[in-house]
């Protein structure tokens, strides 16, 4: 989805671990910006700019503008980065030039609504298969998410990708038989609990009263003795 957000860089005029170091001691993180058959320029920018990005509602999917200090304002994507393991901290960012005329392919997340029929009438369970579909269209029209109505699904019933309606020229990218959600039977594993507990109990009740029954029998044979 294409945004009016820019984010300030600068060059970095070196590279290597010293290099990065350094440019993190001074609050920014080391980049890369490349793509559209231009040189890739190394980036310092501030790792806040970019957790925001990432934390919107459109993530990795959020088209804006880079502008590097002294060479090119452009828009762009972040295709990559990297986390310290033990802080999470925010270390390294890709970042890919975007041709706004171009058609690229994104991954575009699916959420589910509604209480399918299935669960309220025939106790069945909603399984979700797939949390996103993959589509190639113009960066303009990069959807923020795909809406799918479960409502009247039934157990055995599905949604799958080729039911997704697309924007504009956007087309579906792989397979169109893809189950994005569908209803299944509770597991014979599921109703397992319930079944042990009542079979259970039985035993034990018999097991007290055949003990009960014979401690009358017992005190009769001691009043012999």
């Amino acid at each position: 989805m294409r945004t009016t957000t820019v984010v300030t860089a600068e060059v970095r005029e070196s590279r290597g671990k010293n290099e990065a170091r350094r440019t993190r001691v001074r609050g920014m993180i080391p980049g890369v910006v490349y793509g559209a058959f231009k040189d890739p320029v190394a980036i310092a920018v501030n790792p806040k700019s970019i957790q925001q990005i990432l934390r919107s509602k459109t993530g990795h999917n959020t088209i804006f503008n880079v502008d590097i200090a002294g060479r090119e304002n452009t828009p762009v994507m972040v295709v990559d980065e990297q986390y310290d393991p033990v802080k999470s901290n925010l270390l390294h960012v890709d970042l890919k030039r975007i041709d706004l005329t171009k058609r690229i392919r994104v991954a575009v997340p699916v959420i589910v609504h509604g209480e399918a029929k299935g669960i309220k009438l025939q106790g069945g369970l909603l399984e979700i298969i797939t949390r996103s579909v993959e589509i190639e269209c113009v960066p303009d029209e990069i959807p923020e998410h795909f809406s799918l109505d479960v409502t009247e699904l039934m157990i055995g019933q599905s949604i799958r990708a080729s039911e997704i309606q697309m924007p504009g020229s956007a087309k579906l990218v792989g397979n169109p038989d893809l189950v994005i959600a569908h209803v299944v039977g509770q597991r014979a594993e599921e109703a397992a609990p319930a079944a042990e507990a009542a079979t259970t109990s039985e035993p034990e009740i018999a097991k007290k009263g055949k003990k009960e029954e014979e401690a009358p029998a017992a005190d009769a044979k001691a009043k012999k003795k």
